[in-house]
């Protein structure tokens, strides 16, 4: 029990992963399959993020006393991928409201089924 709550986040991370990865695979619905992929680059977040701070550390700067220093790289990184999975995240919904005019539903078997009609 101990080792479980110990090792928290990483759990978090992977029940995540499994949640996003299933709405992606399983939903046919485009808005949900973004929805779930949005879950899924959450999950990734927090796995770069989650070892990233030390306990104890302080910023990289040198100075008297402090000895124990967390690495900022995962964190700027992070915020880098956030500005890219917003950025994806709004392209999908432009396209999933070209596809919605073009077929007139954002249902994936549905838009499949009609690709051929037009």
């Amino acid at each position: 029990m101990v080792d479980a709550v110990a090792h928290f986040s990483n759990w978090v991370t992977v029940i995540l992963m499994v949640i996003g990865l299933y709405v992606v695979l399983a939903r046919g619905n485009l808005i949900k399959k973004l929805v779930g992929l949005s879950i899924f680059q959450t999950s990734v977040y927090l796995l770069y993020i989650g070892p990233g701070k030390i306990l104890g550390g302080t910023a990289p700067i040198i100075a008297e006393g402090f000895t124990v220093y967390s690495n900022p790289l995962p964190h700027v990184l992070i915020l880098t991928a956030i500005v890219v999975g917003v950025a994806t995240l709004a392209l999908g919904l432009a396209l999933v409201v070209r596809i919605h005019e073009a077929y007139g539903t954002i249902e994936e078997d549905e838009v499949l089924g009609r690709e051929g009609d037009t």
